[in-house]
């Protein structure tokens, strides 16, 4: 029987009926509409985690978390010197933009939802073994120059803003630990200040 040829009233009772018989199940209407809620919430959501999996590129996903110490032996690696040899990660590394200028800021970030959402990913997010922490020394130091001792910035570097942001992290947490060494600029005191002038 079609709902439609039926007057409103019946078809009323007919659907309050068919909900109050469900109900009685679950003892509460609360109860029912909570729970036929939160079951079709989860059942969608993990059809869009299927379809994600599915979907996704192995080249792309960024999901896995790769340990500090497999990035440490990857920079020892004959992998990791016949890509870059002895230069830096980011020396070869060349921006998208449009126009003859560049942006002053480079993207916000390179991964979206663990994956790469970008054709040109910045010199860290391309490359999933390098891994910016205290720990991988010789990664961060790629990134300070040898002359002053300063951070190099991601306009020279292609770094996106997020990874800069680590990057910054990761290296004063290696100064903090004496990991890196660094120069302090000397200072000169006035030392007759603290001279007792009552003994003249």
């Amino acid at each position: 029987m079609k709902l439609k040829s039926l007057p409103f009233d019946c078809a009323f009772r007919l659907l309050s009926d068919s909900i109050s018989s469900r109900v009685s199940a679950f003892g509460n209407r609360k109860d029912f509409l909570r729970r036929s809620v939160c079951l079709s919430a989860t059942s969608r959501q993990e059809l869009k985690e299927e379809e994600e999996e599915k979907k996704r590129d192995p080249t792309k996903d960024r999901s896995k978390v790769i340990p500090v110490e497999t990035s440490i032996k990857y920079l020892q690696s004959s992998a990791y010197k016949e890509t870059y040899g002895d230069d830096p990660v980011w020396l070869h590394y060349r921006r998208n933009y449009k126009g003859p200028y560049p942006p002053r800021h480079t993207r916000k970030t390179c991964i979206r939802q663990g994956e790469i959402a970008t054709g040109n990913p910045c010199p860290i997010c391309r490359d999933e073994y390098l891994v910016l922490d205290h720990k991988n020394v010789d990664l961060l130091k790629q990134f300070i120059s040898p002359h002053n001792g300063e951070i190099l910035g991601y306009n020279k570097t292609g770094l996106c803003r997020r990874k800069q942001l680590s990057l910054l992290v990761a290296i004063e947490r290696a100064k903090d630990r004496g990991l890196i060494t660094f120069d302090v600029p000397p200072r000169e005191y006035d030392y007759s200040e603290y001279i007792n002038k009552s003994k003249k």
